[in-house]
Order: C-alpha cells, then structure tokens, then sequence
C-alpha cells in the first residue's frame, strides 16, 4: 500500500499508472490529450484520475518535457488595441491545454532587442511563441528561436514561413476592398496614411490600396500619402498636414483604426463633417470602431481568431498532430460598410 493510500499525501502518477494497469507514459499521453492512446483506454485513466483527483504537478510537467508549460506573445505593435485582442486570442487558443499565456513586448530599435528576445525565451524555458507583426517578420528573431530550438508561429501579411509556422493576413486584399469602396462612392481625390515603415502590413496596405484604385482608373497621388506610427496621435498630426492643403482629399484611408479614429479627430478639429465633408476608412475593426461617432468604416481583420489560431498550432504539438495539417480557415479581411464613408459633396 502507497503513503498515498494510507492518506498521507496526494496521489501520484505512478499510483494512476498502477490502478489504471497502464504505463506511466500512456497516463502522460492521457494528459496531454495525445491522438495515440485507444478511447477504451483514455476512458479507464480518465476515471481513475477523476476518482482520486490527480492533477498534474506542471513544475514536473515541465521538466519532462525540459522546458516549461509557457506560450510567449512577443510583440513590439504600438497599438493596445491589437495587443489586447490578440492576447485575448492566444488565451482562447491554449485553453484547457495546460499552457500559460507570457507577454514580452520589446522595441525592434532597441541595440538590445535580440539579446532581450533570447534571453525571454532561454530564461522562460518557453513551450513556444507567437509573434504578431512586425516581430514575426524579422528573419534574425526566427534564427534566435531556432537556435533556442522554440517552436514558434508567425502571424503575417504574406506567407513568410513553412504552413505551420504561419498565419497569413492577407492585408493586401482588405485594403484592395477599401479602395473600391471609395472609389465606388465617386472619391478621386483619395488619401492615404500608412503606418511604419519597418511594418510588412504598411507595404501590402499600400500595395492593396493603390491595386484596388487601379481598378478604377486612378492613381494614388504622391502628396496624398503620409507616413503614421499605427497610433491616434500621428493619425492626427498626419490628417491636420493632409486637410491644410488646397485641394484637400475627400477621403482618408488610414493604415488601421486608431490612426483613422486620429483623422476623425483632425476633421472635427477643422470644423469638418464626417462624411459629409470627409470620408474616412480604417483598418482592423476593432472594438472601438463601432463605438466612436459616426461609427467608423473599416476592413475586418480578426485578430483575435488570428491569435487562436497561432496558439491552436502550438497546442497541436502537444497532441502529436502536424500543425499544417489543421483545419484552420483562410484569413480574408472584409470590408466593413458604416457611417464614415458617403458620396462626396462636391
């Protein structure tokens, strides 16, 4: 009889191994949800768990796999917006997994960025990381993870990586949508504010915006383009440079929500109606987006179901599965019709 049995500590693995008649490694694979152990048997030392309410020790856990039960978000976007929904995304996706959620925000224009990065991920012994853009798209922090030999996701505008390794955005095509809208209402005069430079996402939200206008015959003019930060404050400073100018855009896209919530705020500073005076279209619909007023027209991009998905291809090694062979859905951002967009006046 165990000290267990005889109520003197907590049941162990070994003690469910031995009631269930099974080897302590198919109880592990139990635990971890793997694809190879037979119903019959998952449903005998599932009960058996259940009857003397085992719970893993995941200090141990850790150790037999030797690194940690952790999923690292390592992100450097200036938005807290996307930040918090693609958080919200990760937890969704490592639920009931056994993995945790860490956060390490960094600064790509940091001299220490890499150092900073790598000893994140030796120091957290991480299970593997998610990496929203623009991270994911440096080749130097994928060689970290590489060496660290992490497991890690990429969340991008364009395939940058193996399938699973990879959630694609297809940034492009929203904003190829948005340009058909304003173009469609009868704009020519169109603007546009990209975000950072350093950003993938500003590029193929450039490269969409000015196919799309194509498509209607028009060009995007040189003094119409400003370069923002993806934050309100340059959506502002970029919009009040835009609006000064004596042929003044009647339409504003904006690289993403914030930043085209900015230029609502320069419009209405200017004594300027929204749409009738200016048009104005955003990026991401984030919550806030149908919370401001007029309720602002933007392109969907889920990003919480962009971090479930990452998280769901790290949480599929823990079950023996491939992470490219999951079924995940295409990520196709659509565009969102509201009240910041209508024909121009004049």
């Amino acid at each position: 009889m165990s000290d267990w049995e005889r109520g003197q500590k907590h049941a162990t693995i070994n003690d469910i191994a031995r009631l269930a008649e099974v080897s302590k490694k198919t109880v592990s694979r139990v635990i971890n949800n793997s694809p190879s152990v037979k119903a019959e048997t998952r449903r005998r030392v599932e009960a058996v768990i259940a009857e003397h309410g085992y719970s893993p020790d995941p200090q141990a856990r850790g150790l037999a796999f030797r690194r940690s039960f952790l999923v690292g978000l390592i992100y450097d976007n200036p938005s807290p917006n996307y930040v918090v929904n693609m958080q919200q995304g990760v937890l969704e996706g490592v639920r009931g997994s056994g993995l945790e959620l860490v956060v390490h925000p960094c600064d790509r224009a940091s001299p220490r960025f890499l150092d900073d990065v790598r000893s994140f991920v030796v120091r957290q012994k991480l299970f593997g990381v998610v990496m929203p853009p623009s991270v994911s798209e440096d080749e130097r922090v994928v060689e970290v993870l590489k060496a660290a030999d992490c497991p890690y996701v990429r969340i991008a505008s364009v395939a940058l990586d193996e399938v699973g390794a990879m959630v694609v955005t297809h940034d492009s095509r929203g904003a190829a949508r948005a340009a058909r809208h304003l173009a469609g209402l009868g704009h020519r005069r169109i603007a546009f504010i990209s975000g950072p430079e350093s950003f993938r996402s500003s590029h193929e939200r450039g490269r969409g915006f000015r196919e799309g206008l194509a498509e209607h015959g028009l060009e995007l003019s040189r003094d119409l383009v400003r370069q923002g930060a993806y934050t309100f404050e340059s959506g502002v400073e970029a919009a009040r440079d835009l609006l000064a100018l004596p042929d003044r855009p009647t339409a504003i896209f904006a690289g993403n929500d914030e930043m085209a919530i900015g230029v609502m705020k320069a419009a209405r500073d200017l004594g300027l109606d929204v749409p009738g005076d200016l048009s104005i279209v955003g990026f991401d619909d984030l919550p806030m987006a149908s919370r401001v007023w007029p309720n602002l027209t933007t392109v969907r991009l889920p990003i919480r179901d962009m971090g479930r998905m990452a998280a769901e291809k790290l949480t599929a090694r823990l079950r023996g599965l491939d992470p490219a062979e999951l079924d995940q859905p295409t990520v196709d951002p659509q565009l969102v019709e509201r009240d910041s967009t209508a024909a121009p006046s004049t």
